[in-house]
């Protein structure tokens, strides 16, 4: 088994290209970090936050600007080998964790109309109590680019509307605090690569609904994410650039092109200044 210190060179020197550079520039792209910051980096004990968290690790020790780093663990309600699970992998990672418990999964799992999205809503008021608890001014979740492509489709297909994931947002319920996802620009597959370059296990959703998803009488329907990684996935197979460009379309939009759009509480439609524009 690889040691920490080979993990965390792995992400610099073989990932170099496919996650480090990816990580640096999505925190610099989006000025996620201001010196002075305190930063609760939340950890569900996939591969996703786990490796977030390492790669905080490592800027933390060249960032110019400075910035303090906690890493926290809510425990939603896991069993007790996916608990174990994470806390032998933060310690195989050399990752400083705090746990907190609450009653997540028990509180949602009976639920029939999305319970996925109210446990993350539950989840994420929670690890912002927690954050402020510590002292911290933002909380760093470990959505990766694929999450954004998906989320837009989502919103389209699903929501009827055109949104997606943003890189950072500060929170309106709980003041002066800032949610920002510094692997923006990290793709899962690469994050998939080096958990296996390292030999390294984490945890799935781990969800009392996925448990009980799994064992139903129809095991073959799958979540309306794992819908738009298959429908990504396909067409992919025509034109290698399709999620690129699907990421490209929510920041190069044309709203003279727009029949309507929402800014805050004001509602714009194209026929509100119609007339006064010459066609082009």
């Amino acid at each position: 088994m690889k040691s920490s210190e080979e993990i965390t060179k792995s992400i610099t020197k073989r990932f170099r290209k496919e996650i480090w550079k990816m990580f640096v520039k999505g925190i610099s792209e989006y000025e996620m970090i201001s010196d002075g910051d305190k930063i609760a980096v939340c950890i569900s004990g996939g591969k996703d936050s786990m490796l977030m968290a390492k790669c905080f690790q490592e800027i933390q020790k060249h960032q110019k600007m400075h910035f303090d780093l906690e890493f926290i663990v809510m425990n939603p309600g896991y069993n007790e080998e996916n608990k174990q699970k994470i806390i032998d992998n933060s310690k195989l990672l050399d990752i400083p964790i705090t746990m907190f418990e609450t009653d997540i999964f028990s509180r949602v799992v009976n639920i029939e109309n999305n319970p996925c999205y109210l446990c993350a809503r539950m989840r994420r008021g929670h690890l912002y109590e927690k954050a402020k608890e510590l002292g911290c001014n933002k909380i760093a979740l470990g959505h990766h680019f694929n999450d954004v492509i998906e989320t837009i489709l989502m919103g389209m297909f699903y929501g009827s509307q055109m949104q997606t994931m943003m890189p950072k947002v500060c929170s309106t319920s709980h003041p002066g605090m800032e949610l920002i996802r510094p692997l923006y620009f990290v793709r899962e597959e690469d994050i998939i690569a080096w958990s296996k370059y390292n030999d390294l296990e984490f945890i799935q959703c781990a969800c009392k609904f996925t448990e009980k998803y799994a064992l139903s009488k129809n095991p073959g329907e799958v979540s309306k994410r794992e819908e738009m990684k298959t429908l990504i996935r396909e067409m992919k197979k025509g034109y290698d650039k399709i999620d690129i460009n699907i990421f490209n379309s929510v920041q190069n939009v044309n709203l003279d092109t727009i029949i309507s759009y929402r800014k805050g509480d004001k509602f714009t439609h194209f026929l509100d200044d119609y007339g006064s524009k010459k066609e082009e």
